[in-house]
């Protein structure tokens, strides 16, 4: 979850949960602010420095329980606190290291070995945080997927962003198939417009990233019924800019799409009322007392 959109989500959790959610979400925004916001003095070989001193600090914290590094404190308690594996972390920096080299990924299965590191991790990780009615193992798939289909959604509404870092976050047969390929895509992002061969291209893009939402969504039914707000309204939010795609006419290329406020606004008020009902159906009974 990025900017606004985590915020309304996180909003929606327990006092004592968001502390390991945002724990979690910090250090991957500073690894990937690390790849993505370099300093400008910073070349390539800087930065892969900083990511590889970053993973080594984390590994060693992992392994003893204890850092003095400030971000990655809160990292390894959380780690520590809710059993999170370790290759999750390893796993997603190894995603970042990625974008320091490669710039296009051929096939749809070049991308899911990115995505996994990148974002199925992430809903890996945070699924013993917001916990289970279910073996964790069960409820695992779908956490990924909510992850991976989050990820897609972000390539879509930044193709003109990526495009600037050099990078192409579509599979290249994919886009072939429907006559389009990375000259064409700059071409739309230089003078803001969508050819029509990238709007079907797009088209058919959103579909498989419908697909993956709904894999994801029977797993909210698996989480614990206080958490299931928080990630019921991501979803919700997150496929909403699926819908402000299409509304702009796949052009995606003039702005980023956005879910309005009003959406937001709806969605949370619907999420707050469930989130009051789920904690007071997992309060405890009130015990009876005789009268003095």
């Amino acid at each position: 979850m990025h900017g606004r959109t985590y915020f309304f989500a996180t909003r929606l959790l327990q006092p004592r949960q968001r502390p390991a959610v945002h724990a979690l979400y910090g250090f991957a925004r500073y690894a990937d602010d690390i790849v993505d916001e370099p300093d400008p003095s910073t070349g390539i070989d800087g930065v892969r420095a900083a990511l590889t001193e970053l993973g080594d600090a984390l590994q060693a914290g992992l392994a003893t329980g204890h850092t003095d590094h400030p971000l990655l404190a809160a990292v390894v308690d959380t780690a520590s606190r809710y059993s999170i594996a370790t290759p999750l972390f390893t796993d997603f920096l190894h995603s970042m290291h990625m974008d320091l080299t490669v710039t296009d990924y051929p096939t749809r299965a070049d991308l899911q070995r990115y995505v996994y590191g990148s974002a199925e991790v992430i809903g890996l990780q945070v699924l013993p945080v917001l916990e289970t009615v279910c073996d964790q193992e069960e409820a695992a798939p779908a956490a990924a997927a909510l992850g991976e289909a989050f990820q897609l959604t972000n390539f879509l509404r930044d193709v003109a962003e990526d495009l600037q870092r050099d990078r192409v976050y579509l599979p290249a047969d994919e886009l072939a198939d429907f006559g389009v390929d990375r000259e064409l895509l700059e071409w739309c992002a230089q003078y803001r417009t969508v050819d029509s061969r990238v709007r079907r291209a797009l088209i058919e893009q959103i579909a498989f990233t419908r697909s993956v939402y709904d894999r994801a969504r029977p797993g909210i039914a698996m989480l614990h019924p206080r958490s299931r707000p928080c990630a019921a309204t991501a979803l919700s939010l997150y496929g909403g800019i699926l819908e402000r795609i299409e509304a702009l006419d796949y052009n995606v290329f003039a702005g980023r799409a956005r879910v309005g406020t009003p959406r937001r606004l709806g969605l949370a008020a619907k999420a707050v009322t469930g989130t009051a009902f789920a904690r007071v159906a997992t309060s405890p009974a009130p015990t009876s007392r005789r009268p003095a």
